[in-house]
């Protein structure tokens, strides 16, 4: 995680969206006493929202966690579908 102040990142503005994009970097622009701005890529973005939309029902969140377990244990999970 990386953190600068305002100033700092008008100045090398290209250096750091290039940290955020090429390495994963979360950047959190410091904008004063308690406030601040966060920078992330947007293939990070958009993995929290599809996490977001994974947990956002508990149907959702069954399948996940029984996906997970399933590739812990090797097992593969069948499901049929539905008419």
């Amino acid at each position: 995680m990386l953190t600068t102040t305002l100033s700092d990142f008008r100045k090398d503005i290209k250096t750091y969206l290039d940290k955020v994009t090429q390495s994963f970097e979360t950047l959190i622009i410091n904008r004063g006493k308690d406030t601040g701005v966060v920078v992330i890529s947007l293939e990070e973005y958009n993995s929290l929202k599809t996490t977001q939309h994974e947990l956002s029902s508990r149907i959702n969140q069954q399948r996940l966690d029984e996906s997970i377990e399933a590739l812990k244990s090797g097992k593969k999970i069948v499901k049929k579908l539905e008419e």
